[in-house]
């Protein structure tokens, strides 16, 4: 199934960071027909909606109320649901809150969806992978044997696992989004990007902290992460959601590892800056949970049909740096 000409477009966490991103990159390609719904809270997030059009807006509360009710009907005809809202946040330490967001929400909602043959994309991640150690293949064959390193990744881990159990994994589409940053993401506080953070770090203080490690086979920076640009990952969420074959888990990554330093020398070289880096030391409650090293195998993105590179790191940070954090600009603006 393609997104649909006619009929509406759900995106849950629509004001948050990748789905407002997903909500801008379905207006540039003329869509208006979506419902956003998400919730808002005291944050800025409400900004990231202001240049975006869109048709209505739902809480989540409401949205799950009415699902799990049956009387959805008031969203109208939904022809296809981008779930992306969740608690993203690594160091979440409330089990109960993660599994009724992030699991209950996400299997409610994705049985309303099939039941209406609705498109149904959802946001998995990165951190269902934990340590890497068992490899990060999203070839669905064997889930159980990955071990998240935190509540948020089991939350994730759980539902996909869930879908597979249930056999409608080859029915919906699950996005393991590894390391994305860009705009839009202000909001996330803690849990904004390095890049963002590294921005603001540079211009109070002329340079930018990094975590030491720990490990005697990665020098202090040399730690490794997929970083993925926003726009290429928004990219490659609506390309799967126009594949009518495409189900199951996909890699949403660049497939190309960077370090730490060179992300901020990209950062410093956006500011046309000398690099000024220090390492400091990590939280201890980080240090056992803490991933060394992450990329994504993407073939089978790339066997679905995506043909596209996904834009060089130095490139993107230049965006986002000049663009847009620069600029206090929104995505639409």
């Amino acid at each position: 199934m393609a997104l649909p000409s006619k009929g509406n477009i759900l995106v849950t966490g629509g004001a948050g960071f990748i789905g407002s991103a997903l909500v801008w990159a379905l207006n540039q390609t003329g869509y208006e027909n979506v419902i956003i719904c998400d919730e808002l809270g005291t944050d800025e997030k409400w900004k990231n909606l202001v240049p975006l059009r869109y048709g209505d807006y739902i809480d989540a509360d409401e949205l799950i109320s009415g699902v799990r009710r049956g009387t959805g009907g008031f969203l109208g005809d939904v022809a296809a649901i981008f779930h992306l809202g969740a608690c993203s946040a690594t160091t979440e330490r409330d089990s109960g809150y993660l599994m009724r967001n992030n699991f209950a929400f996400t299997r409610d909602l994705a049985g309303w969806a099939l039941a209406r043959r609705a498109r149904f994309v959802y946001a998995s991640s990165a951190a269902t992978y934990g340590d890497g150690a068992q490899g990060m293949s999203d070839s669905d064959e064997d889930l159980s044997k990955y071990r998240p390193l935190n509540m948020y990744g089991y939350s994730k881990h759980l539902f996909d696992s869930y879908a597979k159990r249930r056999g409608i994994l080859k029915s919906i589409v699950g996005l393991k989004y590894f390391n994305i940053f860009g705009p839009n993401e202000a909001h996330k506080g803690d849990m904004r990007s390095v890049v963002d953070k590294a921005f603001k770090q540079i211009q109070e203080t002329g340079k930018v902290g990094l975590f030491k490690s720990y490990r005697s086979d990665f020098a202090h920076g040399e730690q490794k992460r997929d970083f993925l640009y926003v726009k290429d990952a928004v990219t490659m969420t609506l390309h799967l959601a126009n594949q009518p074959l495409a189900g199951g888990l996909f890699n949403i990554g660049s497939g190309v590892p960077n370090s730490w330093v060179q992300l901020a020398e990209a950062i410093f070289a956006a500011l046309v800056r000398t690099p000024d880096i220090e390492f400091v030391e990590m939280p201890e409650t980080l240090r056992e949970k803490y991933q060394y090293y992450t990329c994504a195998d993407v073939s089978k993105l790339h066997a679905s049909g995506y043909a596209a590179e996904a834009m060089p790191l130095r490139d993107a940070v230049h965006d986002y740096v000049v663009n847009y954090l620069a600029t206090g600009k929104h995505l639409g603006e």
